[in-house]
Order: structure tokens, then sequence, then C-alpha cells
């Protein structure tokens, strides 16, 4: 009888063990990242204290440093300082180490006076390369637009099975590196995933990286710059669309209305055609020779050309004319403020309302679909781009071929 009732008691105090441990909360579970927990700029944070306190030296006691930042060297954030600058590559030596030491590219990357080619390389090699997420993202996108995050959720779900939740943060993380290190930047009215070796051409050979941190080339003004993908003038232009329009000086308004209609409505309307066509603008050609003819040469023979008639420009009436000489498909826009002279009022064009941001906003999509169809239209039926020259001028085309 004692027997069963010690086994009795015993039972019951397992019970109510097993009851207590499932009415307390649970622990959140912690998450298992492929990847950095925080930006690049961030973790080498700590990589710029060791350079700062260890007088050039890439090694220093972890006590010593933590008790310079004023900080304890065992609290959560300092581990994570520690760990995070680990798995960028910056530092090596564990939360538990009693030295911490900058990795060779650790150094360079965060040593404002070394020359800014080499730590503008170090920089990309340890933010995007050194993560393999951020490569194969990289590697994707690199001298393209940058897509939807939706895109590139899919692309991290499909190539490295990463759940939503952990793709999206990789995304955010990769999108703030790539602008650290310069090779994503606003180009054309657009974001563009630069080569690496685009941005480390714009650099001058000893300069020190101080200057500009983001890797981009700037002048005396202290502005910086940054250009699209160069296209040739030499070769089969059928794959090009060439885009007509008012350019103007920096900072204009005409070039932030060519950057903008660019980058927002003709590139992607462009894109959806489906015909790898590639998008030239004027102040995009990089070719030796009077730039006057290129451009003649890019309005004469490109595949499709698209005008912009906003701002009534003459250079872009002049370019317009030869093109119409050549009856070759060609689709007009303009903005709806601006009327359209006598001779080509009755060519159809897209008209886009730019007065008021949010029609804009609203209406950008109605405006790419627009434009997709006129520009499908010019190039399967020949008699869409018919004009006033190809009308009642005689064989302009049979000249322009000569």
């Amino acid at each position: 009888m004692a027997t069963d009732s010690g086994n009795s008691r015993r039972n019951a105090k397992a019970r109510a063990s097993k009851e207590k441990a499932e009415a307390a909360p649970k622990r959140a579970r912690r998450i298992q990242r492929p990847f950095p927990a925080v930006s690049f700029e961030d973790a080498a944070a700590l990589g710029e204290e060791i350079q700062r306190l260890a007088g050039g030296q890439r090694r220093i006691r972890r006590l010593t440093l933590f008790e310079e930042l004023d900080r304890s060297p065992d609290s959560g954030l300092a581990r994570q300082q520690v760990v995070n600058s680990n798995r960028y590559g910056i530092t090596t030596g564990s939360y538990s180490a009693e030295f911490l030491e900058l990795t060779e590219k650790g150094a360079v990357a965060t040593n404002s006076d070394a020359p800014a080619r080499e730590r503008t390389r170090a920089r990309f090699e340890l933010a995007i390369l050194g993560v393999p997420a951020f490569e194969s993202l990289y590697e994707e996108m690199k001298g393209n637009k940058l897509p939807a995050q939706q895109v590139m959720r899919d692309h991290l779900k499909d190539r490295h099975e990463l759940d939503t939740e952990l793709a999206q943060e990789a995304v955010e993380l990769f999108i703030v590196n790539a602008k650290h290190v310069g090779v994503l930047r606003p180009v054309s009215g657009t974001e563009r995933v630069l080569t690496i070796e685009h941005v480390l051409d714009e650099l001058p050979p000893s300069s020190a990286a101080g200057a500009l941190s983001n890797g981009a080339t700037g002048d005396s003004s202290g502005r910086t710059s940054a250009t699209a993908p160069k296209t040739p003038m030499s070769g089969d232009l059928s794959k090009v669309c060439f885009y007509i329009t008012p350019i103007g000086e920096d900072d204009s308004e005409e070039r932030k209305h060519a950057d903008v209609f660019l980058g927002h409505l003709v590139e992607p309307a462009v894109d959806a055609l489906g015909m790898n066509f590639t998008v030239v603008r004027a102040d995009h050609i990089d070719n030796p020779g009077l730039i006057t003819a290129q451009v003649i040469q890019h309005v004469m023979h490109s595949g499709l050309v698209i005008a912009d008639l906003s701002f009534h420009n003459p250079n872009v009436f002049y370019e317009l004319a030869v093109r119409h000489a050549t009856g070759k498909p060609t689709v007009l826009i303009s903005r709806s403020e601006d009327r359209q002279p006598f001779d080509i009022a009755d060519i159809r064009s897209v008209r886009i309302d730019t007065a008021d941001i949010h029609s804009f906003v609203t209406q950008m999509e109605t405006w790419r679909a627009e434009l997709t169809n006129m520009a499908r239209r010019a190039l399967e039926d020949p008699s869409a781009s018919a004009n006033p020259l190809t009308t009642f001028g005689g064989d302009f085309q049979a000249l322009a071929t000569k």
C-alpha cells in the first residue's frame, strides 16, 4: 500500500509539472539567418572603432575595445556586434575570444585613408560577394534596373530555399548594402544595379576613399555622377529603341523630365514588348567621333524610335523630321500641356499629364500600356507609322537607305 501511495504522489507531481510547463509561455523561436542580421555599414562600425583605437594595428583585446566604447563586453549588443562583424568577414575572434582582429579585407574596408578603388572593392567583396544570398541577387540583376521586391524575394525562395519572412529581410539588407558600396544608384530616373567594374572605373586610381564613401565619382563641387551603360554607334541597330527627348543641363527641368520618362515609362513599356530592344538616349551613346553623326545614325537606323515632344524642343523636332523621312516605326509622346504643332497634330500620340503628381502616379500603368500598344502596332503594321512626309513628300525612305 505504501508503494502504491508513493507512486500516486509521484504521478500527481509529474502531471502537475507537465501542466505547469504547458501553461508557461513558450520562448520565441530563434531565427537562424543564413546571412548577417544587420547591414554591412552597421557591422563595419566595430572595425572602424578597432582602426581608431588600435592606432593602425589590426588586433585589439576584446575587453579593452568594449571598455573604451563604454559598453559591457558580455552584453547582448556587444555579442551581436562581434557576431555580425565576423559574419561579414570584417573581423575574426568570437564574442568570448581574448582578441578581436581585422581581416585583411576588413582592414582595407574600414580604413578611411585607403585608396578609393581598394576600399570600394573590399567593401563590395565583404558586403555582397561574401554573403551567398546577396551575391546571388547581385549576379542576377547586375547591369539592369532594380526589380520589384517580390521578384527578388521569389529568387531567394527558389534559389536559397528561404521562407517569405527571411527572403524579405535579405532583400532589404541587400538593397541597403548595395547602396552603401555604390553598386545601386539612380541612373536616368530609375535605380540600377551597376557592375562593380563600372563603379571602379569611375574612381580615380589613387585618390583617397574618404572623400567618396559610396564609390561614385565626383567633381570639385562635391556632386556625384553615375552614367547608364553605353551603347556604341556601330553595328546592327535593329534592336535599338532610340529615345528622342529634350535632355537639358544637369538638374534642369528638361533633364529631370527625360530621366523620369525614360526610367518609369519608356523603358518599362519597351520591355513589355518582349522583343529584346535596348533603349538608348543620345547622352548614352559612347563612341568616338561627332555626336551629331551618331545621333543621326540612331535616328535613321534604329528599329524603333520614341520621340518626346515635351517642351517643344527644336532639336527633337529636327530629329523627328529625319526619322519621319525614313518611314520607320515611330511613336510620339508628350506632356498633355504641350500643344502639338499643326503639321503633326493629326498623328496619334501618348499624352501624359505631369501637372498633378497624383494623376501621374495613378495613371502610370495606363500610359505604359498605351505606349507599349502603340509601339507594337508601329512595329507590326508599317501603315501605323505614316506621317506627312511619307504621305505627301515622295519616296524619302529610298533616299534614307542610299
